[in-house]
């Protein structure tokens, strides 16, 4: 049976040794995140927080820190999951093998929230400035809810079967909000909150919203998951649970929560306010911009109330292990969702959302001497159209039967069998003056951007470089040529440098399909990780994409030679995170021997 409570998950793990409490106080101002980026970078254990400073509750992160502990979590449950997906993959294996399902009816009697009259989180009431003030980088607007569950509900269809509860962004302080009465949400364009917000501006009601924190593990994995259209995530959430969830009205909301949440923020959206700068997981700060802000009319806590956080930065980071344990959990449903498509995989090192790799089909003209991209291209424009997939902006899409024992998770093999087939005057396939992720900055304009579908099959149509060329000569203002991997060269460009003199001369450069332009191509050629963030985060397919022998036939653009990106930082993107050198000392000093932290990392 899961976790009733996060106070029940603690002690399990402080149980198993999992989990380590640090007993000195720890500043939620910056000290705390970078202890937890740490450990986490050493795959430590969960940290408990028992003092943070100018706080009386407690703090707990890294909880979701490895892939094995986020295991441990689910323990209980995740085999019962993994029956109802096999179900929904292929439904014949009932009938086969009854036995194995004997429990499913069971376990989806679990999916059914059930409604308590009372409950631990209407016991205590409490302040917007008594909760922990969690800062995680330097530039960062306020203080940060970095695991907030906002739930919301369709007012045209009240309750928990229309109900959405989703991760979204919340600042605690700062800005221009007033002190303990708003709290700003950063909600994407395509989430589940803002189609409950259209309807309720639609009808000209109030748009309530309770902001949830901690309570069992099962809803802050629930809250992430990309649940197929009509499944409340608390439905999922009781599924993962191994228990129904319980869910109070409090008297000053019709709005539902969580009977075993930590704390629930209750309030009514109204007006927007400028929200950020925060940190974010493509390893910069998305900047200040209006969003919808909260008009806070409680704030409730259980007696035992622990706050969960996590860090955001750069990736991996934290939230990798929930892409991790989703992609076990629903990668099986993939090729039923969309028929055609064995596997798809967004690259965490690469921001997550910029880079999607996937792997499809290619049957349409079986009798054809010449295997070409064909039913790839349906099978992209299907991926782009499906939810959080819809962020790419580069999909890389190569066919099944070309090797069918490719890994997708294996960078570089993929890589390496795509740029060994890809043709750039036919696979480049462009969506300009489209939407983009909110977080992203590569292109000109925010929430717009531009995506390239690049699709790849048949033979090998070369072999791959590994040396630099002896022959190879740069364009004025390029230097430092460096392999990243077989194919992939990265060369440095100051701003000034001229992309067309580079293109030109790159015309006959053999074995590099894909050549690079960055700011520190020693930096790019050190890691796989480091070229593939820099490459994905810092261009935008239409504005930074170039070739050698560039032309556009019927209005489809392509080129001969290698396919350039320029993967500098521009003026108007975002900086990157870096951290406090005075705060780096603190911490230091802290994990020195005979400090708190020693031995923890």
């Amino acid at each position: 049976m899961g976790y009733r409570s996060l106070k029940q998950c603690v002690d399990d793990l402080e149980r198993h040794r999992h989990l380590v409490r640090i007993d000195a106080e720890i500043d939620p101002n910056l000290e705390m995140a970078e202890i937890q980026r740490r450990v986490y970078q050493a795959a430590g254990p969960a940290l408990l927080f028992t003092r943070p400073k100018n706080c009386r509750f407690p703090m707990v992160g890294n909880l979701f820190g490895t892939l094995e502990r986020t295991r441990f979590l689910f323990r209980d449950t995740l085999d019962a999951v993994r029956r109802l997906v096999e179900l929904k993959v292929e439904p014949g294996e009932f009938f086969k093998r009854p036995w194995r399902y004997f429990g499913v009816p069971f376990n989806l009697l679990n999916a059914l929230p059930r409604r308590q009259w009372t409950g631990p989180i209407l016991k205590h009431r409490t302040t917007l400035r008594q909760l922990p003030q969690l800062k995680c980088w330097p530039m960062d607007g306020g203080a940060f809810v970095t695991l907030p569950l906002v739930y919301s509900e369709d007012v045209n269809k009240p309750g928990w079967m229309k109900s959405n509860l989703g991760m979204y962004r919340v600042q605690l302080s700062g800005n221009d909000y007033v002190p303990d009465r708003e709290v700003g949400l950063h909600y994407q364009i395509h989430r589940g909150i803002g189609v409950h917000h259209h309807a309720a501006l639609r009808k000209g009601v109030p748009f309530r919203v309770n902001v949830v924190v901690g309570g069992p593990p099962a809803l802050t994995l629930s809250a992430v998951m990309p649940l197929p259209e009509g499944m409340p995530e608390l439905a999922f959430a009781g599924l993962l649970g191994g228990r129904r969830v319980g869910l109070v009205t409090p008297a000053e909301s019709p709005l539902s929560m969580p009977a075993e949440a930590d704390f629930v923020i209750v309030g009514t959206v109204g007006g927007t306010k400028p929200e950020g700068p925060f940190g974010d997981h493509l390893g910069y700060y998305s900047l200040t911009h209006d969003f919808p802000v909260l008009n806070v009319e409680a704030v409730y806590h259980r007696p035992d109330a622990i706050w969960p956080f996590t860090v955001v930065g750069r990736p991996p980071q934290e939230d990798t292990s929930f892409g991790e344990i989703i992609h076990e959990i629903t990668g099986p449903v993939i090729p039923t969702v969309i028929p055609g498509i064995k596997a798809v995989h967004a690259v965490d090192a690469a921001g997550v959302h910029p880079l999607l790799l996937a792997i499809g089909s290619e049957r349409y003209v079986p009798y054809a001497k010449e295997r070409v991209p064909q039913e790839l291209l349906t099978s992209a424009c299907a991926i782009l159209g499906q939810g959080q997939l819809s962020l790419a902006k580069y999909l890389m899409i190569v066919a099944h039967e070309d090797d069918p024992e490719l890994d997708i998770h294996d960078i570089p093999a993929f890589f390496r069998h795509l740029l060994e087939r890809v043709d750039w005057r036919r696979d480049l396939h462009f969506h300009t003056c489209t939407t983009a992720d909110t977080l992203d900055y590569s292109a000109t304009g925010f929430n717009s951007g531009s995506k390239v579908v690049i699709a790849a099959a048949g033979t090998k149509r070369r072999e791959l470089g590994w040396q630099i060329p002896p022959s190879l000569m740069l364009a004025d203002g390029f230097t430092a040529p460096r392999v990243c991997m077989p194919g992939v060269l990265a060369v440095q460009g100051s701003k000034a440098s001229e992309l067309t003199a580079l293109c030109r001369g790159l015309e006959r450069l053999d074995g590099f399909p894909l050549v690079l332009v960055v700011d520190d191509s020693d930096f790019a050629s050190r890691h796989v990780n480091n070229w593939l963030w820099m490459t994905f985060t810092r261009s935008d397919p239409a504005s930074d994409i170039h070739g050698a022998g560039a032309t556009t036939q019927n209005k489809h653009w392509g080129c001969v030679g290698p396919l350039v990106i320029d993967a500098r930082l521009k003026d108007r993107m975002a900086p990157p995170l870096v951290e406090d050198p005075k705060v780096t000392r603190r911490v230091d000093a802290l994990a020195a021997p005979g400090g708190p932290l020693h031995g923890i990392y």
